[in-house]
């Protein structure tokens, strides 16, 4: 049962707005847009959490109020009247589940590209450049001044007319936030300079918006309290002092109804990574601390958002007055059912955020280890059970896609059982979670090895299944999930050389048992595991050197996570070398020869090193999936129409086969090919929630 005293159920009286909880979800640039406008999808995304019981889901992360603010990272457009119907039937949808709705509005200034969107001229109070958009802003003017504060009126009152119940500005790196900082503020006139002056645009922006929508809609102010360590340049940013100034400034103007507070800098890449939106490498909830002294210095509700994962944070943060409103935005982006699953007693079945950032990536909102979420559509975040009778599926394989293909089918009223070769279940995600700031990986498996133990889902662990052992189940059918096993083969002198899963399970010992031995990495992907695996030498006391095949670092994962990466290659002194192939390694005296090839000149070039590692990423683990093709119905074929439409399987029938022994064949996530977590959970929810 739950506690009807928690805190986080609590409701809370927003001027004459009643929410229900004290839960919300920020505004984002979810990227699932059409052409500016929240249409289905957008809705769709929202509508789950609003159904998962939230007191308050915010939308529309930089939604511009004008042309010259260009889209840079996929966000609406409320410059004209085309997104009020829109706006009415997202209202009614969210509405119709007893949530809250509101939309953010901004102007980007310099924040934007002047080569995208309109192509026009960036603008800002100063002609001073954002490193992260790269723009050259151009002044803003008189004219310029006027023109964009009417258009944040008139973006505001299609909100309301929309039916939403209210609307905040972005300070921090945008328009109003470039006014406020001295740094970026240099003007000289009545908007610069004095501290009563960088605050004038604000006001008139708030006062305009007042004017435009009435008393009886709210109006917030989503600000940095604190712009955080110095930036390098000579005129520093905004610190809590003047920040808390600042605020009372707009307090005493009467416009605004609450503060949606920020910490730290959006203008860079640091600043967004480490300060911003924080990474896994972060403690949970960095800035609470601080966001409640700004909370003792106003007198407004405060709201808030910055790696809050976790129902422990979130409980203490309103219960010990940190907080009006809670903001789990990335949480819920996890599991947008949170709230009810608190309200039913239920906390240890919330599916963990763990703070990868694949949701803030190019793939956004796509949830690392929730392939649901950005796909309502099509995939439910709630299982529902079959209506055809119990199936015995058999899964081969623990990690993530095989956890994942048993707990769905469980889910759907299967009879499952999981063979794993291995000790304990995860796969390649617990060489993952080895990396010092990437512990957090292991809430994928540890929340899915929790839900199999509540489903009844028999587990064999240290069970090498062969084909016969799959067989004598007498499945309906079989989903392969045995991964895959690192790719050296190909090397001319791969006995030389060790894999990465080699040096992050510690079966590899540093060659000549020399603490400071040289170690050559060669990345030949991009993702995680190479510099997992320099981290994990130079902590061993080895001199690890990457030597990419890419020109960049890291280069498919999360630009946060690059960021983090490249810090921390910076803190432990490796080296990296790019645009080099990996040609042959053959052993010279007591040490090892490697040539490698760079890519853009073709010149060869010899490296001596006394260890070689490898990341090439996996090659399929075959044996079981090829000792059944020919035992199943469908000869191991998995029709991809069928798949991508959510259906079941075409009942097709091997004539080599007995109705008696028929089962249906398909493998998934690296026993298909070598990808990534999320491409992994993906297989199995698509092939199992049909079963």
């Amino acid at each position: 049962m739950a506690n009807t005293n928690d805190p986080l159920l609590q409701p809370f009286k927003l001027r004459h707005l009643t929410l229900k909880n004290r839960v919300m979800s920020t505004s984002h640039a979810c990227g699932l847009h059409d052409s500016g406008m929240p249409g289905d999808r957008y809705q769709a995304y929202h509508a789950e959490k609003a159904k998962g019981g939230i007191a308050l889901t915010m939308f529309g992360g930089s939604s511009n109020v004008a042309p010259d603010s260009p889209s840079v990272f996929e966000q609406l457009y409320v410059g004209d009247n085309k997104i009020i119907p829109y706006l009415q039937q997202f209202s009614e949808r969210v509405h119709s589940h007893g949530a809250a709705l509101m939309c953010q509005i901004t102007h980007l200034g310099r924040r934007g590209d002047a080569h995208s969107d309109n192509w026009l001229p960036t603008i800002a109070p100063s002609p001073l450049r954002e490193r992260l958009h790269r723009s050259f802003p151009r002044e803003m003017d008189a004219h310029d001044i006027t023109r964009v504060i009417k258009a944040y009126g008139a973006a505001a009152r299609r909100c309301k007319e929309g039916g939403l119940d209210g609307i905040e500005t972005l300070a921090g790196a945008h328009l109003i936030g470039q006014f406020l900082s001295p740094e970026t503020n240099h003007r000289t006139d009545s908007f610069g300079g004095s501290l009563e002056n960088r605050c004038r645009f604000g006001l008139m922006v708030f006062e305009e918006i007042r004017r435009q929508v009435g008393d009886q809609f709210l109006v917030g102010f989503r600000y940095v309290v604190d712009e955080g360590p110095g930036t390098g340049h000579e005129v520093g940013g905004l610190n809590f002092e003047e920040c808390v100034e600042i605020a009372h400034i707009f307090e005493a103007a009467g416009h605004i109804d609450f503060f949606n507070a920020l910490y730290g800098r959006m203008d860079t890449e640091r600043g967004l990574a480490v300060e911003n939106m924080p990474t896994m490498a972060s403690p949970l909830s960095p800035w609470l601390e601080t966001v409640g002294a700004f909370k003792r210095e106003v007198g407004l509700p405060v709201f808030h958002a910055a790696r809050i994962s976790d129902i422990a944070t979130a409980r203490r943060a309103i219960r010990d007055g940190f907080l009006d409103m809670v903001a789990m935005t990335r949480a819920h982006i996890a599991d947008p059912h949170i709230v009810a699953k608190l309200t039913a007693g239920q906390e240890d079945r919330i599916r963990p955020c763990v703070g990868a950032t694949h949701c803030q990536s190019q793939f956004r909102p796509h949830c690392l280890h929730n392939p649901a979420t950005g796909r309502e559509a099509a995939l439910p975040h709630d299982i529902p059970r079959a209506t055809v009778p119990s199936k015995k599926i058999v899964v081969v394989g623990g990690g993530p896609a095989g956890l994942e293909a048993a707990r769905v089918s469980a889910e759907r009223g299967h009879d499952v059982i999981l063979f794993e070769a291995a000790s304990q279940l995860g796969g390649q995600v617990l060489l993952g979670a080895r990396g010092q700031w990437r512990q957090d990986l292991i809430g994928i498996v540890d929340w899915r090895v929790a839900e199999l133990d509540r489903l009844g889902v028999e587990v064999r662990t240290n069970a090498l299944a062969v084909p016969a052992d799959v067989v004598a189940q007498h499945p309906d059918a079989v989903v392969i999930a045995t991964g895959g096993t690192p790719d050296l083969d190909w090397i001319d002198g791969a006995a030389q050389c060790i894999s990465v899963w080699d040096v992050l399970s510690g079966q590899a010992p540093l060659a000549n048992s020399q603490a400071d031995s040289e170690v050559i990495i060669y990345d030949g992907t991009g993702r995680h595991p190479a510099l997992l695996a320099a981290e994990h030498l130079v902590l061993a006391g080895a001199k690890p050197t990457i030597v990419a095949l890419d020109g960049q670092l890291a280069i498919e994962t999360t630009s946060a996570e690059r960021v983090m990466w490249r810090k921390r290659l910076y803190e432990t002194g490796v080296s990296a070398t790019f645009d080099q192939r990996l040609i042959s390694v053959a052993r010279r005296d007591n040490r090892l020869a490697a040539i490698f090839i760079n890519e853009l000149t073709g010149a060869m070039t010899e490296r001596i090193c006394d260890q070689i590692v490898v990341e090439n990423g996996t090659m399929p683990a075959r044996d079981v999936f090829d000792g059944l093709t020919s035992q199943s119905t469908n000869n191991g074929e998995t029709n991809l129409d069928a798949l991508l439409a959510g259906q079941p399987q075409p009942q097709t029938h091997n004539v080599a086969q007995t109705p008696s022994t028929a089962f249906e064949l398909h493998r998934i996530g690296d026993a298909a090919a070598s990808r990534n977590i999320h491409s992994a959970v993906l297989d199995a929810l698509r092939l199992c929630a049909a079963f």
